[in-house]
């Protein structure tokens, strides 16, 4: 049997959002009104604790906002997955991607080459936002600051992985023997 993957943070991401002052928009946000929507709704979504540089180690480098993690999950026969960068950097990021092909990959978890999102990632959640909240989601991710920032992976079962990496394991199974 296949466990869920469940969005993680979803409760610590208002707080960690005021307490470390991750959000850079300010002026942004505040004269568009659809772009403030999508920060609420990247807030309240967890999007920063999943692809926010710093954020498991409980220090969130701002100046990598939505840059993508440093920290990976392992998913057993799946691989591990790091979250990606997110911001519109057009080498690193989703910077080429226009707004229908965000608000997909947000709802069925589609990307533009057709390639399904890591397992880890909530769409199944996100597939139950209106088609407004999901544009104004795309909106604020398209508004950010680009960040350069090349995320390692994804790793296939059994390959080496470069970063720190959460494992997700099934019932009944054992945590892996601390490294000699």
């Amino acid at each position: 049997m296949r466990a869920q993957a469940l969005p993680l943070g979803i409760g610590f991401a208002c707080f960690a959002t005021s307490a470390f002052g991750l959000l850079p928009l300010g002026a942004a946000a505040a004269d568009d009104p659809e772009i403030a929507r999508g920060e609420y709704l990247v807030t309240m979504g967890g999007c920063i604790d999943c692809h926010t540089l710093g954020y498991f180690f409980g220090k969130p480098d701002s100046s990598r906002f939505l840059g993508g993690s440093d920290v990976g999950f392992e998913i057993p026969g799946e691989g591990v997955f790091v979250g990606r960068n997110i911001t519109p950097d057009k080498e690193t990021g989703i910077g080429s991607w226009n707004r229908e092909q965000i608000v997909t990959a947000i709802q069925t978890g589609q990307r533009p080459d057709g390639r399904m999102l890591a397992p880890i990632m909530p769409w199944h959640a996100f597939a139950q936002l209106t088609k407004e909240d999901a544009g104004a989601i795309a909106a604020f991710l398209q508004s950010l600051k680009p960040v350069s920032h090349q995320v390692p992976g994804p790793f296939k079962p059994g390959e080496k992985v470069s970063t720190f990496m959460f494992r997700i394991l099934p019932p009944g199974e054992t945590a892996a023997a601390a490294p000699k």
